[in-house]
């Protein structure tokens, strides 16, 4: 495949700026077609971004021999679908995160590259980000020294009654469709880049609970996990909180000073050794998938290794799994 011509699955907002637009800017990559069930929606979404062709049937754009490649930006509930009809057509996928509602459902996905063997990469995008990349660089080089811990905060607002009425969120909120609630859609991008910086996860366990009873799906979730490096990491993420409380924040503490730095907001990482501090400071790419994007064109094009697997999309499907599943709701 010397030039990738993508299809996507779900043009919704997600596309408009984060990825769609990249697919056109990468060398040796186009965007030639999408693909949404409200037909009108669909013929707009390519009228305004010069897609040729749209589609209000995700077969009939899978079939599309335009297409050597798709993209796939649904409500995680029907991703494992989408993921086996595009795989056994024998058609490279990108699949946008979470990877799927549950680890059962991500391990179905894998086995179905397994046996095809058709590649798939998952959209876990912070790992093509030079900010990123510089913190698992300074990890590497220890310049923290020996990591023994880390830990994450993450709290968010209630949603408002109004912001519950609004499309983008519904879906969100509904464990049927999301597999959880806002945990489920935005813990993926942390815990990913935690096993991207870490590795293997020896162990993995927390609670969750839906103490607004606002909506169906959890609203504060607590988590441990042991890595096969020995480092230990608890996080606590609450969608609950008064906007004065929000936070995002994770820090790595090693023998020798700490790692601090937010993985949604401004992209600064904090180096502290021996009591002093070091700022680095990064700016975001204008769109932000667009540097995993290039590592995947590359790795469907024979030219470079995949950049996050869907065994390793599954692992921390495992992990959200292991945090949430059985809790009291």
């Amino acid at each position: 495949m010397n030039d990738i011509r993508w299809g996507i699955i779900g043009c919704g907002d997600v596309t408009e700026w984060k990825s769609g637009p990249a697919f056109n800017k990468v060398p040796h990559s186009s965007l030639v077609a999408v693909m949404r069930r409200d037909g009108a929606k669909a013929k707009d979404y390519a009228d305004r971004h010069g897609v040729p062709a749209w589609y209000d049937d995700a077969r009939r754009l899978i079939d599309d021999p335009a297409v050597n490649a798709v993209y796939i930006a649904t409500p995680p509930s029907s991703h494992e679908a989408y993921a086996v009809a595009a795989l056994q057509a024998g058609k490279p996928v990108y699949l946008e995160k979470p990877m799927t509602v549950s680890h059962a459902s991500a391990v179905a996905i894998a086995e179905a590259v397994e046996t095809t063997g058709v590649k798939l990469s998952v959209a876990h995008y912070r790992r093509g980000q030079p900010y990123f990349n510089k913190i698992k660089e300074l990890l590497e080089q220890k310049a923290i020294g020996e990591v023994a811990f880390a830990s994450l905060i993450f709290q968010r607002p209630l949603l408002s009654w109004e912001e519950l009425k609004l499309p983008g969120n519904l879906w969100r909120i509904d464990p049927q469709v999301s597999g959880g609630g806002l945990f489920h859609d935005l813990a993926p991008h942390q815990l990913d880049i935690l096993f991207y910086f870490f590795g293997g996860i020896t162990y993995a366990t927390g609670v969750s609970v839906n103490q607004s009873s606002r909506y169906a799906a959890e609203d504060v979730v607590c988590g441990n996990i042991v890595f096969n490096n020995g480092l230990v990491f608890s996080g606590t993420w609450r969608f609950n909180v008064s906007p004065g409380e929000a936070c995002d924040w994770c820090e790595i503490t090693g023998s020798e000073g700490t790692i601090g730095f937010s993985v949604f907001g401004d992209q600064k990482i904090h180096v502290t050794r021996h009591g002093t501090e070091e700022i680095i400071a990064f700016v975001p790419p204008r769109h932000v998938q667009q540097p995993m994007i290039e590592k995947v064109v590359a790795y469907f094009s024979g030219e470079g290794p995949n950049p996050c697997s869907a065994r390793d999309g599954a692992v921390v499907m495992e992990v959200i799994d292991a945090f949430t599943k059985g809790a009291k709701k």
